[in-house]
């Protein structure tokens, strides 16, 4: 244990800043890199998750009894993440000539791979700051599989989210979700 206390709420702080403004960092470099290209809808996801995740997760559930926050944390981060990755596929397709085009079910499958491996990376990062910093990300104790039972309900429901980011996002891509009342509209007309 390396750190406590404030240093560590301190990290956070700077963790969330970072990745909050992350998207506007990139723009400084003159848009020429691929993050200028993700639609803003990701962007503000992403930006409500980390504050939901810092400010709920880890300030304000210190001094109060909801233990399961991790649930919904880890729903939303899978989403977002197949909703992001989704999009990565899209831009790295779209810079292909168009006959060598991406299919949606191709980018569909690339998201939700991503997206998982992602998930798996936070994992990492919580077993991570629990050993340097102390912490107890993954709820773990000693001689007990406390940690483990955590992490798998992490990944499985974080695969649930990005199972379904990924559908709800390649459907709203091919228009499933787009409103029929135009389409009823001219066939009367």
């Amino acid at each position: 244990m390396l750190l406590t206390g404030y240093t560590t709420e301190f990290l956070e702080a700077v963790f969330a800043i970072t990745f909050t403004f992350l998207w506007d960092l990139f723009q400084l470099l003159g848009g020429k890199t691929f993050i200028t290209l993700f639609p803003h809808r990701v962007q503000t996801m992403l930006n409500l998750l980390i504050c939901f995740g810092v400010v709920v997760g880890s300030t304000i559930n210190k001094f109060t009894t909801f233990e399961h926050i991790d649930i919904p944390e880890h729903f939303f981060a899978g989403y977002i993440a197949a909703a992001g990755s989704y999009e990565l596929a899209v831009i790295i397709q779209s810079r292909q000539p168009k006959d060598k085009k991406l299919s949606p079910a191709l980018a569909a499958m690339f998201c939700l791979a991503f997206s998982v491996m992602l998930l798996t990376g936070w994992e990492f990062y919580e077993f991570t700051m629990d050993r340097l910093y102390g912490l107890n990300l993954q709820r773990s104790g000693f001689n007990t599989e406390a940690g483990l039972i955590d992490t798998m309900i992490d990944l499985i429901i974080g695969a649930a989210g990005s199972l379904t980011g990924m559908f709800i996002t390649a459907f709203s891509k091919a228009g499933f979700f787009k409103k029929k009342g135009k389409k009823n509209e001219q066939k009367h007309n």
